[in-house]
């Protein structure tokens, strides 16, 4: 009898909500002081020292990790969520090797099946015409962002971006190539990695007039806040490019402080000012550096180069 009585109080105890099964343990049973937790996976009484719960689950990996690679190296779950894949990658993937899960190569007749399935799998990933879109686009987007160097940040806010621009029905009567190098133009500004609109072009499968159309068109109807560049963004990447030293680079972007606290940069190309200022630099630091290394590297015309590296020495020099 006292054996169901306590059965039957346990699981009225475990049927309760879990919020006020936690509040009573706060408390001590004894004389209602504060429960502590201590390293040992023991609950005690702060106040007279009873022992309320002990040897608690840990309900952590029975595994350490010390950095971000290596907890994911060992984690065993699969891959997380993402918007660069048109399916989340929330599908199942088969893939292209013919071997077994020891390794062993398969012998004909389960190469064959092996076919089958990976041709239905990718009928099935891809169902109706929205997602074979997504399918292409968000594999333009892949594609131009490895080309570009991009990171992965920009890769997803693009996809968001193309996303919305489905959503919003934008891309009826627009190439989707276009409209995919649009958003990861909009991603690498919004992330303040920016790249040039020619660059964007130049791994693209359209013209740049295009993809400039595109872009306006999409950060007007989505409403896109990107803050204005500024020339001090296109500095690391034109310096590595020119494998100038790191006193040139700091120079380059001591002018284009002084340029920006005068107000000289208004109405001029951000990367038009960071070529100049790495350019004018160098000039100050006695480094070799042409005008037409420096045209080539960041796509500025020497005209833009020459005419902009002599303002920035005058607003240097008045500043100095």
């Amino acid at each position: 009898m006292s054996n169901r009585v306590s059965n039957t109080e346990t699981d009225r105890v475990a049927e309760r909500d879990p919020a006020e099964q936690n509040d009573e343990r706060a408390c001590c049973p004894e004389c209602e002081g504060q429960v502590v937790h201590d390293d040992r996976g023991e609950s005690c009484c702060a106040d007279c020292g009873l022992v309320v719960d002990a040897d608690a689950v840990d309900r952590g990996p029975e595994w350490r990790a010390f950095d971000a690679a290596e907890r994911d190296e060992k984690s065993r779950v699969g891959a997380p969520t993402t918007h660069t894949m048109h399916d989340k990658g929330l599908s199942t993937t088969i893939g292209w090797q013919n071997k077994d899960a020891h390794g062993r190569a398969v012998d004909a007749r389960k190469r064959s099946r092996l076919e089958r399935l990976r041709t239905w799998d990718e009928r099935f990933r891809t169902k109706d015409a929205h997602e074979r879109n997504l399918k292409q686009a968000l594999g333009e987007i892949s594609r131009m962002a490895s080309a570009l160097g991009l990171a992965e940040p920009v890769r997803e806010t693009a996809s968001v971006v193309y996303r919305r621009a489905v959503e919003e029905e934008l891309l009826p009567g627009r190439s989707i190539e276009g409209m995919a190098t649009a958003s990861l133009y909009a991603a690498s500004r919004q992330q303040g990695t920016p790249r040039q609109l020619s660059a964007f072009a130049s791994v693209s499968r359209v013209e740049e007039i295009r993809v400039q159309r595109a872009y306006r068109y999409l950060s007007r109807e989505l409403g896109l806040r990107i803050e204005p560049e500024e020339p001090a963004t296109y500095v690391p990447q034109f310096a590595s490019s020119l494998e100038v030293s790191d006193e040139t680079e700091r120079l380059a972007r001591e002018l284009l402080d002084v340029a920006t606290t005068a107000g000289a940069h208004s109405g001029k190309s951000p990367a038009g000012l960071a070529a100049a200022a790495l350019y004018a630099a160098a000039r100050l630091t006695n480094e070799s550096l042409t005008q037409a290394t420096v045209s080539d590297a960041a796509r500025v015309s020497r005209v833009t180069i020459r005419n902009r590296y002599q303002e920035l020495l005058e607003v240097y020099g008045e500043a100095s």
